[in-house]
């Protein structure tokens, strides 16, 4: 985890994904947002929400996904975005919290590509502030009702993460409720 006042340039960003790309991940249960598994020593979320109905909406969802805009803009952004949703690829997370841009590096876990359920997770490398996993997808009923997940499991990792945890969950709830919001409003302009 780095920080800057800021906006990090791309050299800075791409020595920062460099130095993170061979390291491995921070904790044991990799992969673990696959099951239903809740660990005492994390925080375990599920948030979901109902964004649409029919071809157009799972289609505008799925792209969105693939092109890391569930990130809500413009306190988070994804580096590089054009990463490809595919088991090993290394990302920068970047937040903005009080004026200062935080860097995060995570590693793509798994990713899926089925015919109802489109979506990947990944997990977080020693440049991370917390250690856990998280997975994003969208999911279609047989009614062609789409639904947008985020789960997770985490926990701080960094003195200063445990010293201001309550600041970082209200971030973290923050990020979910703008995250399905984002989602939401691509869906809609997607109707348009």
């Amino acid at each position: 985890m780095r920080a800057s006042i800021f906006f990090p340039d791309h050299l800075v960003l791409d020595n920062f994904l460099k130095k993170e790309l061979p390291k491995t991940y921070t904790y044991p249960e990799v992969g673990a947002t696959k099951t239903n598994a809740q660990f005492a020593h994390y925080d375990n979320d599920y948030n979901q929400a109902i964004i649409g109905k029919g071809e157009v909406v799972w289609q505008k969802a799925k792209n969105a996904l693939k092109n890391w805009q569930h990130f809500p803009l413009p306190w988070t952004k994804i580096y590089p975005n054009t990463t490809a949703l595919k088991e090993g690829e290394v990302v920068v997370v970047l937040f903005r919290l009080f004026g200062i841009w935080w860097r995060n590096s995570a590693k793509i876990v798994y990713a899926f590509d089925e015919s109802n359920r489109f979506g990947f997770a990944y997990g977080t490398l020693p440049g991370h502030i917390e250690t856990g996993e998280e997975v994003f997808w969208i999911e279609r009923d047989t009614d062609g009702v789409v639904s947008y997940h985020i789960k997770a499991f985490s926990t701080p990792r960094f003195w200063l993460a445990r010293l201001a945890y309550p600041i970082a969950r209200f971030f973290q709830r923050r990020f979910v409720k703008d995250s399905k919001a984002t989602m939401q409003k691509i869906v809609e302009e997607a109707k348009k």
